[in-house]
């Protein structure tokens, strides 16, 4: 998979047990935000770090949407704990993880940030190992780069 190419589209349930589609919300660019595992520092740091500056991808008609193998409840309690309030979805047969080949050979989530833009094409992929993340300032520069709206 690489930029340019269609996203698969996907439906997945978040943190809520709420259906998320992925081509029923490109009214925005989506920023796909998959993520080792809940309760774990630098996925707390980043998700956080996310929520925080959430208003700087509003700005970009960016949203952001986090997605891991762990189940909905547990999903549910880490975004409680870390005040997350986007979606995070559960991937628990990691169908849509395996479909952006964002699984690592452990079998688990790798980091990795996709930029899904209005028209279904990927504008960004972005690997990074999984003790770091890309900060929201970073992140922000780069879409704005490429000049989407």
């Amino acid at each position: 998979m690489k930029a340019g190419e269609i996203a698969p589209d996907f439906t997945l349930s978040d943190q809520f047990g709420k259906e998320f589609n992925l081509y029923e919300n490109l009214k925005k660019n989506i920023l796909l935000i998959f993520y080792p595992k809940d309760n774990t520092p630098v996925c707390s740091t980043q998700l956080r770090d996310y929520q925080i500056n959430i208003e700087k991808f509003i700005e970009l008609n960016v949203q952001p949407i986090a997605i891991n193998i762990a189940d909905v409840d547990s999903h549910k309690s880490f975004c409680e704990e870390i005040n997350v309030n986007f979606p995070v979805l559960s991937d628990k047969e990691k169908k849509v993880s395996e479909l952006y080949e964002a699984i690592n050979f452990l079998g688990m989530n790798k980091r990795m940030i996709v930029l899904v833009g209005k028209d279904r094409k990927i504008k960004m992929i972005k690997k990074m190992l999984p003790i770091n993340y890309i900060s929201t300032d970073e992140l922000v520069k780069e879409i704005i780069s490429l000049r989407i709206n």
